[in-house]
């Protein structure tokens, strides 16, 4: 597994939309590769609207940031290092949790963005898919 594809993709979305089941939450899971491009995004029934750019947002912020954007929020905080970052990139960098990098061998090849609930729930979405591609990572590579 040398990048993200589309039957990667798949796989993570599943794997996140099974746990938004889980806890009952519709969701928006957006999936990008190591460039922050497109890869796959999938609104379930009764996810909110405005969570499609939001979770593309939080997939693309992870890429371009390489790090959960959970984290993020901790760096730009009122009176902290990054205060204000989300206001570059014409506003497309988000500054709560629920983006999460995808690593392979120390680099980032992709990112996961789930919004759809509260950040908590976000993140457990997210933390999903990103279980199921470390255990892909590890079948495949042993």
């Amino acid at each position: 597994m040398s990048q993200i594809n589309l039957e990667l993709a798949k796989k993570l979305i599943e794997s996140a939309e099974k746990e938004a089941n889980e806890i009952k939450v519709p969701m928006v899971i957006s999936i990008v590769d190591e460039g922050g491009n497109f890869i796959a995004c999938h609104r379930m029934d009764n996810a909110l609207l405005v969570s499609v750019d939001i979770a593309q947002n939080k997939a693309w912020t992870s890429v371009a940031m390489k790090m959960p954007t959970a984290d993020l929020a901790q760096a730009a905080g009122a009176g902290k290092e990054l205060y204000g970052i989300n206001t570059t990139n014409n506003g497309r960098v988000v500054v709560f949790g629920g983006g999460i990098p995808l690593w392979k061998d120390g680099q980032v090849i992709g990112a996961v963005g789930v919004s759809g609930g509260s950040v908590e729930q976000d993140i457990q979405v997210a933390q999903s898919a990103v279980q199921v591609f470390s255990e892909l990572e590890y079948l495949l590579n042993g």
